[in-house]
């Protein structure tokens, strides 16, 4: 069902138009990730769907059954409202309609009982609890339970709340709604690992649509089956997760480049043959270019140019030589404020060229535990030491190390006074502050426009062992992939505090987890962490009643007619998988090899490439789930074994 319709939207702010001719629709099982770079204008549509901006042109059509939610990245933040009051907001026509009742009833107890006043309550009281006025005060204080508040947290004031407990609260005024439809901006802003899967387990049991801004690769991953970009004043709309939409927009790019190419090539052809007619200079060559000249207005009409990707950072990190195999070794350090242990019994050590994370929930102390390495807190006991030769670069999350009243120029150059004017404009430019963009001060910058500056500065140190801070926060996707290409290609060693799942599947050769009592140690990615953490939790037993000798020879035959269906369906696919490898093979080398003049053959070819490869992908899933499925048996059949062998 179609919940809103986009009709040529427009909107500009001064000169600039951010977007224009945007068209969209919006249906109930939408499940969609709106990405683009910083700035692009996302959270400005998201505003246009809620009602608070009104675009320049064009007009949205709204079903009557949609109830729209919006979760902002800054809400909240300074409310003196108790977290239980806040919540309640979402019932405040409840709650208008709950003090009319009481100043009527008020009324009628101080003497007035006049038929109007009586009638008044009669019909109030009856639509106050048709409208769930009965309920409306324990349904919210189940929803914030339910998210893992106490009753002692809610005569907290919204001000004094972490980053991670105000989302939480956004999440239960959405719930709380009863929307169909939520605009989430940067919902996995300020949550640790633990919340942000606390959500996605939320939205994957949301039985409405949903549109998520997020620079949340993984997440993304997770939650949507549909990617919006907006990109270069456009929407355009993609089918998948977002790693899906990266490999369709690469082959869009592609087959659009083709045809570009194949047109220009068409076109130049046809003005060879007008320019050969125009030197033979006869009467009937000129009715010949007349008409090849109308072909090529004809092509020339449907000519679309492919679009430039926006510019993106361009930069790499090189470290200093001479550094030892030992980089760095912590023993038994332990640090607590105020009478409160934070971490005890924490042991570190890491060798040269590793890339280490460090993981932990919000508030386990990590941040706390780096600055006891950089020098800015003194741990209780225990020590540290770095290695030979080691000269170390660190990344603050809060950016703090900027000085607000400086220019982005002279924050660098005073950094690096050696290096010329020049230089330092052009290490700039490569980080996106063109023209006069260099004489902004840093007070004036945005979260992620800081967050460029702060990783130039370190670019520039050479320093050979990188500590980083949540060195993705405020960045856009297409920023955290400049960067992590640039941290893939570091010579040196990495220590990394992030909650980027992403970012860790890519680079992490170790994780440790920080715990009160210590740091645990993971080998691997955050996919293998996260299975070991599967795989180490606590069992439940269940009792099961023990089968009697014909049901087990019932229900073995069941799975070994089940487990031949599953390897039926295994190699069927994996026979077709391989048929289609050779066609979608066979067919790219015959694209490859054409001339492109014949530019319908290769629009045929094209759209032939792209039904070969959806079909790829629907056997692909088949495969996946059938294996599932055959590994979920025989891991069953493993542990009744082994149950079985251990009762005996």
């Amino acid at each position: 069902m179609l919940l809103m319709s986009l009709n040529n939207i427009a909107m500009s702010f001064a000169d600039r138009e951010l977007f224009s001719a945007v068209n969209l629709e919006i249906y109930d099982e939408d499940r969609a990730g709106f990405v683009g770079v910083n700035g692009s204008g996302k959270t400005t549509l998201f505003r246009i769907l809620k009602g608070e901006h009104i675009p320049d042109e064009g007009s949205i059509h709204t079903a009557g059954s949609c109830k729209m939610g919006f979760m902002e990245q800054f809400a909240c933040n300074s409310s003196e409202k108790t977290l239980y009051d806040e919540a309640l907001t979402v019932f405040s026509r409840l709650e208008d309609m709950e003090l009319e009742l009481e100043e009527i009833h008020d009324k009628i107890d101080a003497g007035s009982c006049a038929p109007e006043i009586i009638e008044k309550q009669t019909l109030l009281s009856e639509q106050f609890e048709r409208e769930g006025g009965l309920t409306y005060k324990s349904r919210t204080a189940s929803a914030l339970t339910g998210l893992g508040f106490t009753q002692r947290d809610f005569a907290l004031t919204v001000n004094k709340l972490s980053g991670g407990q105000r989302s939480k609260l956004q999440l239960a005024k959405l719930l709380l709604s009863d929307a169909n439809l939520l605009l989430l901006d940067e919902p996995t802003n300020h949550l640790d690992i633990q919340s942000v899967e606390w959500l996605e387990r939320f939205l994957e049991d949301y039985r409405g649509a949903y549109i998520v801004i997020s620079h949340d690769r993984y997440f993304l991953d997770k939650v949507t089956n549909r990617t919006i970009e907006l990109e270069n004043g456009h929407i355009d709309c993609y089918k998948g997760n977002y790693t899906r939409f990266l490999e369709l927009k690469a082959e869009e790019q592609e087959r659009r480049r083709k045809v570009y190419e194949a047109t220009m090539s068409e076109i130049g052809r046809i003005e060879g043959i007008i320019e050969q007619q125009k030197r033979w200079n006869q009467a009937r060559n000129y009715v010949t270019i007349a008409s090849k000249q109308k072909s090529i207005d004809r092509l020339e009409a449907t000519l679309v140019k492919p679009e430039e990707a926006p510019e993106a950072l361009k930069f790499r990190f090189k470290s200093a030589d001479g550094c030892g195999n030992d980089v760095f070794h912590a023993e038994r350090l332990a640090l607590g404020f105020d009478g409160k242990q934070l971490f005890r019994n924490v042991n570190i050590d890491i060798k040269k060229g590793e890339r280490v994370f460090l993981l932990g929930g919000n508030g386990c102390g990590k941040t706390s535990l780096f600055r006891i390495f950089i020098g800015q807190y003194e741990q209780d006991c225990g020590e540290f030491k770095y290695g030979t030769r080691v000269q170390m670069g660190y990344f603050d999350q809060a950016q703090a190390g900027l000085t607000e009243s400086k220019t982005a120029l002279d924050e660098v150059w005073d950094e690096y006074p050696k290096m010329t004017e020049t230089a330092v404009r052009t290490a700039l430019g490569s980080f996106l502050f063109k023209g006069d963009d260099v004489f902004k001060y840093i007070s004036e910058l945005s979260g992620g426009e800081r967050a460029r500056i702060a990783i130039l500065k370190l670019m520039l140190s050479g320093a050979n062992f990188l500590l980083l801070d949540e060195p993705t926060n405020h960045l856009d996707i297409t920023s955290c992939e400049a960067l992590e290409n640039a941290l893939m290609n570091y010579d040196g060693t990495l220590f990394i505090i992030s909650h980027d799942r992403y970012l860790i599947n890519k680079l992490a050769d170790r994780i440790y987890y920080l715990t009160p009592e210590g740091v645990k140690e993971y080998l691997g990615s955050y996919d293998a962490y996260a299975l070991a953490q599967i795989n180490t939790a606590p069992k439940h037993e269940e009792n099961r009643p023990k089968k009697t000798g014909a049901n087990d020879y019932k229900l073995k035959k069941e799975r070994e007619s089940e487990r031949r269906k599953l390897n039926t369906r295994i190699t069927r696919a994996e026979n077709e998988t391989e048929e289609l490898d050779g066609k979608i093979a066979d067919l790219t080398d015959k694209m490859s090899a054409m001339s492109g003049t014949d530019y319908q053959s290769i629009m045929e070819m094209s759209e032939e490439l792209e039904r070969l490869r959806e079909r790829q992908e629907e056997v692909m899933r088949d495969w996946e789930e059938a294996a599932l499925a055959l590994e979920a048996m025989d891991s069953a059949d493993t542990t009744e074994g082994f149950d079985n062998g251990k009762a005996d």
